[in-house]
C-alpha cells in the first residue's frame, strides 16, 4: 500500500476535523427530524405514558446515533428493541434471501445466525416488496421460523424494513415474546428503525468524505451499465457473517448498495468477468495523472455535497421539484456547499470545470435546470 503524501494527510485531517465537529449537531438534527415524523403516530399507543415514553425513545435513538461503525449502529438498534418488544431479530437481505444476523431474547439466538427466513410469501415478502412495516399473525410467518424459535404468546408479529438509499437492506422481526403479557410497541420500533436508517446514511457519507480527502481508490470492477451517480455507496455491515447456506460470491474490497436492486451484495463472478472485458472510458485520460486525480476528487466531492443536501432536505427537494423553485428553497445549503467546494478546488486544476453546478443540475434538479427556478444562475 502506497504511503500517503503530506497533502493527503493534511486533507484527511481537515475533513475529519470538520466532520467530527458537526457530528453532535447531526445527531441532534436527526433525532429531532425522526421524532417529528413519528410523533403523530405515538398518541394513540403511548397513552398516559407519552412524556416518559418520549424520553426513553430519545435515549434509545441517542444510543443508536452514538455508534460510529455500521455494526455498532445495528447492535444498538437491536439492544434498543428490548424495551419495546419481547423478541427481535435482524435479517440481512442478500441475493434475494433473508439471512439471520443477530437477535435479542431468543432462547437459541445463535441459531438465528444461520437461519434463512422465507421471503417468498407471508409478511416478510410483503415488507420486502412494499418497503413498509407489516403487522401479521404468527400463523402467517415462515413455519420453519416458528417451529425452530417458538410462536409468540400473543398472535402478533411485526416485520420492519430497514431501508438504505430507498432499498431494503434488512428486515427487523419483532414480537411480544413467548411469555404472556409481553410488550410490543409498533410506533416506537418504527422510530428506532427509521433512526437507524438515517444514521447509517450519515455514517456512509462520513466514511466517503474521509476517503475522498485521502486518495482516489483504484477501480476494482467495471460495469456495462451506466455508473451509479452517487458517492454514498454503503459498505456491507454483515460482510463478516457468511452463513453456510449462502452461495459464495467473489469478494470485492467494499460491497456497495446496488441502486438497481434491493440487496447489499458483491458482484457475482460472471458479471465481474464480463464487465472486465468491456472497454474502459476515462474522461480524464488526456490529462496528466496529477491533474486527472484532482478532477476526479473534485467531481466526487461535488456529488457528496449534493448527496448531503438531498439527505437532510428531502421534503424541500420534493416540493422544490414540484414547484420549480429548488434554488429558493435550498439557497442557504446550496450557497454554503458552493463556498465549501470553491475553497477546496477553486485554485486547483479543476477550477474551470464547475462540477458542483453540473452535479446540482444533474442530481438535485434531475437534469432539468428549470426545476431550480428563475433565481438560479450558473
Amino acid at each position: 500500500m502506497a504511503s500517503k503524501s503530506p497533502l493527503d494527510q493534511l486533507v484527511e485531517k481537515a475533513v475529519s476535523q470538520v466532520l467530527e465537529g458537526h457530528l453532535p449537531e447531526l445527531r441532534k438534527d436527526l433525532v429531532r427530524r425522526v421524532l417529528e415524523e413519528v410523533r403523530p403516530h405515538l398518541g394513540a399507543s403511548a397513552g398516559a405514558a407519552t412524556s416518559s415514553g418520549s424520553a426513553e425513545l430519545l435515549q434509545a435513538v441517542s444510543a443508536i446515533h452514538a455508534g460510529t461503525t455500521q455494526k455498532e449502529i445495528l447492535r444498538a438498534l437491536l439492544e434498543s428493541t428490548t424495551a419495546y418488544s419481547g423478541r427481535a431479530a435482524l435479517f440481512v437481505i442478500k441475493s434475494g434471501s433473508a439471512t439471520g444476523w443477530q437477535g435479542r431474547a431468543f432462547e437459541n439466538g445463535e441459531a438465528l445466525k444461520d437461519f434463512s427466513l422465507d421471503v417468498s410469501s407471508g409478511p416478510a415478502a410483503s415488507a420486502l416488496q412494499s418497503r413498509t412495516v407489516v403487522r401479521a399473525g404468527s400463523a402467517e410467518m415462515d413455519p420453519n421460523f416458528i417451529s425452530q424459535f417458538g410462536a409468540p404468546a400473543e398472535d402478533n408479529v411485526l416485520i420492519l424494513p430497514l431501508r438504505l438509499k430507498d432499498k431494503v437492506a434488512a428486515l427487523v422481526y419483532a414480537d411480544a415474546g413467548t411469555d404472556a403479557g409481553g410488550r410490543m410497541e409498533a410506533a416506537a420500533l418504527e422510530l428506532l428503525v427509521a433512526a437507524t436508517s438515517a444514521w447509517l446514511e450519515v455514517a456512509s457519507l462520513r466514511k466517503q468524505a474521509v476517503k475522498e480527502g485521502v486518495a482516489e481508490p483504484a477501480p476494482t470492477e467495471k460495469f456495462d451499465a451506466p455508473p451509479v451517480q452517487t458517492v454514498s455507496s454503503f459498505s456491507d455491515p454483515f460482510a463478516a457473517h457468511a452463513p453456510k447456506h449462502v452461495v459464495a460470491e467473489v469478494p470485492v474490497e467494499e460491497p456497495a448498495m446496488a441502486e438497481a436492486t434491493a440487496e447489499i451484495v458483491s458482484a457475482p463472478a460472471a458479471t465481474t468477468a464480463a464487465a472486465a472485458a468491456a472497454p474502459a472510458t476515462d474522461a480524464f485520460a488526456h490529462m496528466s495523472a496529477e491533474d486527472a486525480d484532482v478532477h476526479r476528487k473534485a467531481q466526487r466531492f461535488a456529488r457528496l455535497l449534493m448527496d448531503e443536501i438531498k439527505l437532510y432536505n428531502q421534503a424541500k427537494v420534493a416540493e422544490g421539484r414540484k414547484n420549480k423553485d429548488l434554488y429558493d428553497r435550498l439557497k442557504e445549503d446550496i450557497d454554503k456547499s458552493r463556498s465549501t467546494y470553491h475553497k477546496r478546488y477553486g485554485n486547483t486544476a479543476a477550477a474551470n470545470a464547475d462540477y458542483l453546478t453540473n452535479e446540482l443540475i444533474r442530481s438535485l434538479a434531475e437534469d432539468d435546470v428549470s426545476l431550480l427556478g428563475p433565481n438560479f444562475h450558473r
